[in-house]
């Protein structure tokens, strides 16, 4: 029913960018918010960023405010993360979601397979 598919994930030095790419189906992608979630090994999945619907409100983490961006193309059923000045800290496998309401910032129970990020020091 709902698919989530991440790619763009791999191998990076620190310093470097990679763009992460979300295509999503199984629920009218315009009506809901978006957000990118990362897990790093004996971590909870935590989330990074977030879009509203319209792409007019942001969230960032402070931890990549300055570094990541979120954009979306509704007309597409995709999400984006720009990664610039990666940094190992920032190694996890990186996940989409829809945010079930913007507050709380709440996803779904339905994850994809999420994508790798690794950045070498």
């Amino acid at each position: 029913q709902v698919q989530l598919v991440e790619s763009g994930g791999g191998l990076v030095q620190a310093g470097g960018s990679l763009r992460l790419s979300c295509a999503a189906s199984g629920r009218t992608f315009s009506n809901y918010h978006m957000g990118w979630f990362r897990q790093a090994p004996g971590k909870e999945r935590d989330l990074v960023t977030a879009i509203s619907w319209s792409g007019m409100t942001t969230y960032y983490a402070d931890s990549v405010k300055g570094r990541f961006t979120i954009s979306r193309d509704n007309a597409k059923n995709v999400a984006y993360l720009q990664m610039n000045s990666l940094k190992p800290e920032d190694t996890a496998v990186y996940y989409c979601n829809y945010i079930k309401d913007w507050t709380s910032k709440k996803s779904f129970d339905y994850w994809g397979q999420g994508t790798q990020v690794t950045v070498s020091s």
